[in-house]
């Protein structure tokens, strides 16, 4: 079993942690939310006071964090934690970053004899919970075989999808695909509303027709078909409308950075941001359906 550091352990984080811990690993972690951190430590999890002191004397650190900024600085420079990790460690980036960065972060850690791969995840908090993940996975061969294990306890999908950054490009094109779908699920729905169908008619006629899809059979925007979905909750984040326009912002910026064409991409962004400057700034993604209804 491992030694492993744990470097944000909120919403996505926690669960990721607890699940090592299940797996029989010895977990250390670091989060500025001490109610965090003392969910884990209740459940056998070694408190630490600074990123550096998770860092330290483990051979694997795992960060979950909000931006690629915060991925610099926890990373970065004589106060980072890759001056304070053992030779050898392996990092895992689960954070969802711009591609630049987490290239950067990954030459670093090589420079400093460590090894690293960027590791997003789709499934949210109920697959974090759940240990039901997917991960993708950029890095050398070497550090995902490395990797896989750790992985393993958190997730049942573990795909590597090249070099360094390329996890992060896998997900951002997924989630900008996610972004869109949402929208044509939830302008759908309304329609349907307005035409008189029923949001069961619609959600079991569509559900095994062609326009089904992940947004609308695991994570429907409106309530009664999918019991799970946020719709049934008042639209409490499972995932965040705000970590959705975060997602498609970087999906813009990567297709302004490499001449893509995204012109979907850029229309969900547009509407992410009304509905977030709006109702949507503590609400899922999913309750963007209200925002549509309303317009």
């Amino acid at each position: 079993m491992a030694r492993i550091g744990f470097i944000g352990v909120g919403n996505m984080g926690g669960p990721m942690a607890l699940n090592l811990l299940k797996a029989g690993h010895s977990v250390k972690v670091f989060d500025l939310s001490a109610d965090a951190v003392a969910l884990c430590v209740a459940e056998g999890a070694e408190a630490c006071a600074t990123a550096t002191e998770a860092a330290s004397g483990v051979g694997v650190v795992v960060t979950m964090l909000p931006k690629g900024d915060h991925v610099r600085a926890v990373y970065l420079g004589d106060a980072g934690i890759l001056a304070a990790a053992d030779a050898d460690t392996l990092f895992i980036d689960c954070s969802t970053i711009d591609v630049a960065t987490a290239r950067e972060a990954a030459t670093a850690a090589s420079a400093a004899g460590m090894h690293m791969v960027d590791a997003p995840v789709s499934g949210g908090v109920g697959g974090a919970a759940a240990g039901s993940l997917t991960f993708m996975v950029g890095g050398t061969s070497a550090a995902f075989t490395m990797a896989q294990p750790i992985l393993s306890a958190m997730g049942q999908n573990i795909v590597h999808t090249g070099g360094a950054g390329n996890g992060q490009a896998a997900k951002i094109c997924n989630n900008m695909i996610l972004g869109i779908s949402m929208i044509g699920v939830s302008e759908a729905f309304v329609l349907a509303e307005k035409l008189g169908l029923e949001h069961q008619t619609m959600f079991d006629i569509v559900s095994t027709a062609s326009g089904q899809c992940w947004s609308l059979t695991s994570y429907c925007p409106v309530p009664g078909p999918v019991p799970t979905s946020p719709a049934n909750n008042d639209y409490k984040p499972g995932f965040s409308a705000q970590n959705m326009l975060k997602d498609l912002h970087l999906s813009q910026e990567a297709a302004e950075g490499f001449g893509a064409s995204t012109a979907l991409g850029k229309a969900a962004m547009d509407l992410y941001e009304n509905y977030v400057s709006g109702d949507g700034e503590a609400a899922d993604f999913s309750g963007i359906v209200n925002m549509i209804r309303k317009s």
